[in-house]
This record gives structure tokens, sequence and C-alpha cells, in this order.
């Protein structure tokens, strides 16, 4: 089963950029296929693979900071081929 996740990482801390560019940069090297904006990193794979990715990094992620929160998306479906039509 494939599915889509959107995920916004906001550390609750000053030196915020460097923990948001260090999970961006571990979910880049899973070869998990991404789409990045200026507000969210969306992700794309199979059910298993994904979350599997994404225990380890956000397990990862929120140790090293003090605060934090990871909004989080899913969608059950492969949506990273999606284009608006309009």
């Amino acid at each position: 089963m494939n599915i889509s996740i959107e995920l916004t990482f906001s550390p609750l801390q000053d030196d915020f950029e460097e923990h948001i560019i260090t999970f961006i940069k571990k979910l880049r090297a899973s070869g998990l296929t991404l789409l990045e904006n200026p507000l969210s990193t969306q992700v794309f794979g199979e059910y298993d693979t994904v979350m599997q990715v994404l225990h380890t990094e956000i397990k990862t992620a929120f140790e090293l900071m003090d605060k934090g929160l990871l909004y989080m998306k899913i969608v059950k479906s492969d949506r990273s081929a999606y284009e608006p039509h309009f």
C-alpha cells in the first residue's frame, strides 16, 4: 500500500534551522521520494518503508532538541504525480 505524508517540523528553540536542515537531509538520504517547499516536506512511498524511516528519523530529531512539534498528514495513496487541473 502506498502513502503520501506531509510533514511540518517545528523545533521550538532558537537554533531551529539546524534541526530542520538535519532532519530533511536525513530524509533525502533515505531514498524515499520527497517534495520540499518552504512550509513542509512531502514524503511518498510504500507504507512500511516510509513509516520505518520516519520512526527512526523523528525519534532522532526529537532526541537532538529540547522542545518541538511535528505536524503529519497521511493520505492512503501515492500523490507524488499530482498536478492541479485549473
